[in-house]
């Protein structure tokens, strides 16, 4: 780790004071329909506001720091999402929505523009291990903060965006103090494909075949935050359940992702992929294999072990695949894809749950496995075509 940038530490431990003081996600509809005492349908739009706001952030917010650079958009969307939030207490109703929405936009925006300075500040190929220390920065600042949350939630419900705001503009600070000036691109440059994010990407096969592959495997994944709780309450499971589930994942995770991507960075990265998304097809298979608690633990640790190997190598393999000039936007366009999960996991899970339970498990535990198998021909195809691609005529003495 000795020869990790230091703007990766410094991007990761923001990261991680973000994720521990950040409330509004957890909080944002119990807060509606508690303190404003709004109905459930005025403060599922405003909530879902958020949702597209953060979508639409993930898939636009790149093209800003492309453009303008990583680290003055990514302080710009700080300070708009640190504002946004700190007032959210005396926002009136009416702007709930919009407010909300401007919160997600400016959020998935600061969050694309920090991913790619993450990246770029490594050469490609060896980005695994900084996404790894993003990644672990995060869940374990998520571990802290929704205890904390719900304790200040007790006393004052105010205190939750107030608190959640001056961390956004404290890290902002700090940030901008520490990165006085735009990182160097440590960076070696990708085979020439055409200018603009499409084109890019229509002209990279592989890359257009794992896409699909992200999308399914978020959707399968996040059942795990739908759909298995209705499952486990169905059948007569306590919330105690559930919450050990999350529990054991999340301590999974904090320990193991970092030594295992380490063991790991060297080897191809579609193949991992591919490993990871059929864990994540067999650990689905186990829940429908019963509801008691050592079945969904077991479910949850193979699933997790999926999740280890799928989640940072996914990340670090699509912003390898990045022409220079549109980092940002193929990690938004990864991160798009990947949350995906957040906007269609829990309605189709909810419809196929309601009309067939039992067909839950087995159809996510087929998705996951496909997809797998998509990631696993993806890299078949990109080896293929980055093998048949020109190369760069050796430099001749003059």
């Amino acid at each position: 780790m000795r020869d990790i940038p230091r703007v990766v530490w410094i991007l990761a431990v923001g990261r991680f004071v973000n994720a521990a003081g950040s409330f509004v996600f957890t909080f944002l509809f119990l807060y509606l329909t508690g303190p404003r005492q709004l109905p459930l349908e005025q403060a599922g739009l405003i909530s879902g506001a958020l949702g597209v706001g953060l979508l639409a952030g993930n898939f636009t917010g790149g093209w800003f720091g492309d453009r303008y650079g990583h680290r003055r958009v990514m302080l710009l969307a700080s300070t708009v999402a640190g504002l946004v939030t700190l007032l959210i207490p005396w926002t009136p109703v009416a702007l709930l929505a919009v407010s909300t929405a401007l919160l997600g936009y400016s959020g998935a925006t600061a969050g694309t523009s920090q991913g790619a300075l993450t990246a770029l500040a490594v050469p490609a190929g060896d980005r695994r291990r900084a996404v790894a220390i993003s990644r672990a920065a995060f869940n374990a600042g998520c571990v802290i903060g929704p205890p904390v949350g719900a304790l200040l939630a007790v006393e004052h419900f105010t205190a939750l965006f107030v608190i959640d705001g001056l961390v956004i503009l404290a890290v902002r600070a700090v940030t901008a103090a520490l990165l006085r000036a735009e990182p160097e691109r440590q960076t070696t440059p990708t085979a020439d494909r055409p200018a603009g994010l499409w084109r890019s990407v229509l002209a990279d096969r592989g890359l257009l075949m794992l896409l699909p592959a992200i999308v399914m495997v978020d959707v399968v994944y996040r059942q795990l935050y739908s759909t298995l709780p209705v499952y486990l309450r169905d059948n007569g499971q306590q919330l105690t359940v559930y919450a050990t589930v999350l529990a054991v994942g999340s301590g999974l995770i904090l320990l193991l992702e970092i030594p295992v991507t380490m063991l790991l960075r060297r080897l191809p990265a579609a193949g991992i992929v591919a490993v990871g998304y059929a864990l994540v097809g067999v650990g689905m298979a186990l829940f429908g294999l019963g509801s008691t608690a050592a079945v969904v633990i077991a479910a949850m640790v193979v699933l997790t072990a999926g999740e280890i190997l799928y989640k940072t190598t996914a990340t670090a393999h699509v912003l390898d695949r990045a022409p220079i000039a549109l980092t940002g936007r193929y990690q938004g366009l990864y991160s798009g894809a990947a949350t995906s999960g957040t906007m269609l996991a829990a309605p189709l899970g909810a419809l196929l749950y309601g009309v067939a339970p039992g067909a839950l498990w087995p159809v996510c535990a087929v998705l996951a496995v496909g997809a797998g198998v998509l990631a696993w021909r993806s890299g078949r195809i990109t080896v293929q075509a980055d093998a048949a691609a020109p190369q760069p005529a050796p430099a001749t003495a003059s």
